[in-house]
């Protein structure tokens, strides 16, 4: 009884089939439906692997919304090297709600040697490098934006080599908490000391003759530290023409927020312009020497996240590939089939009808000729 219900149900399932079959002496093979099926498998097998490394890539997904954080503090990066002594400079900030933020609050002044030894312009030759490279393909900073993580390090070698003679420069490097409101970092003569009214730098002491602010920016981010990201500063090095010289850097900051496979920060972006000029009060060119980087913050905060095909999407488009190729194959070798046909039937007529004979009336005789014996009776 079980192996009667068994057959009942294999018998149901058989009449449900909605497939064609083709029996198998119907089918006939050819050397070109071979070569048309050895192609097809090929295609089949380079767009599959093809696939599979779409599949595997990522790509970098923005989206923009305002920004409603205005309460928290704006953490500033900061490495610069400026080719003066430390006791002849001070750096610090100023913002809009005239608050003062000097660099004693998280800024370290180290003397240093302003040539860099041969590891670290090589160091700097590569950064300046992918700058330039990073201004004409925008596109390779979702590179770098997948490539980050929080073990990696983009900032400046140590120096290998023991030079003996005295620092000539002086390396300002550290980070400042400032209110998210724009403001004026500024790297001039003299330390700073606040007054009602602003602040104020010593610099009667110092001679104009020893002014010199050359300076290499070698790191310079906003928010959360995240080695890794190159920033359009990082890199910088401008020579000073003159001693009475002020460098200006406008920038626009963008408060991003990062998640990749690798790391989830909050971190900004900025772009800057940049302007320098020597000052000369006599032809009209007012102002202080010194390097002044005036930053202002946008009220857009963009989210890039890292996004990944889903594994259904990909099981779509492949099945999609190998259905597309079959049918196209099929449609492209049956219509090369009848094409063939068509003209080999015409070849065929044609010699068939250069062997008629014309009859005495006109008419064409469409008889072959009878084969005689050549014996005679």
């Amino acid at each position: 009884m079980r192996r009667l219900n068994r057959k009942k149900t294999l018998n149901l399932m058989k009449e449900l089939d909605a497939f064609p079959k083709v029996p198998e002496s119907y089918v006939e093979t050819s050397a070109s439906g071979g070569t048309v099926s050895l192609i097809a498998f090929t295609t089949i097998a380079f767009l599959t692997i093809m696939e599979f490394m779409v599949y595997r890539d990522t790509w970098m997904k923005y989206e923009y919304e305002v920004d409603k954080d205005f309460t928290s503090k704006l953490r500033i990066n900061i490495d610069i090297t400026v080719a003066m002594r430390c006791q002849y400079v001070g750096a610090d900030v100023l913002d809009l709600a005239e608050t003062m933020v000097a660099s004693a609050d998280g800024l370290i002044y180290e003397p240093v040697m302003f040539d860099l030894s041969p590891q670290q312009k090589e160091w700097q030759r590569m950064l300046q490098l992918i700058q330039s490279r990073l201004q004409e393909e925008h596109s390779l900073q979702d590179v770098i934006f997948k490539s980050a993580f929080k073990s990696a390090s983009t900032a400046l070698p140590p120096r290998e080599d023991n030079s003996l003679e005295s620092p000539d420069a002086c390396r300002i490097h550290g980070h400042l908490y400032v209110n998210k409101v724009a403001g004026n970092f500024h790297i001039t003569v003299g330390k700073a000391i606040p007054h009602p009214r602003g602040h104020a730098h010593l610099a009667a002491l110092v001679s104009h003759e020893s002014y010199n602010f050359s300076h290499r920016i070698d790191h310079l981010s906003f928010g959360e530290l995240i080695p890794g990201i190159i920033n359009p500063l990082d890199g910088t090095e401008k020579i000073a023409s003159d001693y009475n010289q002020m460098f200006q850097y406008f920038i626009t900051v963008v408060p991003t927020k990062l998640h990749t496979y690798k790391i989830s920060a909050e971190t900004h972006q900025f772009s800057v312009t940049e302007r320098e000029r020597v000052i000369n009060h006599a032809a009209g060119s007012h102002g202080v020497s010194g390097i002044f980087m005036k930053y202002d913050i946008s009220s857009l905060m963009v989210t890039v996240t890292e996004e990944h095909m889903p594994f259904w999407q990909f099981l779509v488009r492949l099945c999609g590939i190998i259905g597309g190729i079959f049918s196209t194959t099929g449609i492209l070798h049956g219509f090369g089939r009848f094409v063939a046909e068509v003209i080999f039937c015409r070849f065929r007529l044609g010699s068939y009808r250069s062997t008629s004979d014309p009859l005495p009336d006109g008419h064409t005789s469409n008889h072959l000729p009878l084969t005689t014996d050549n014996s005679t009776h």
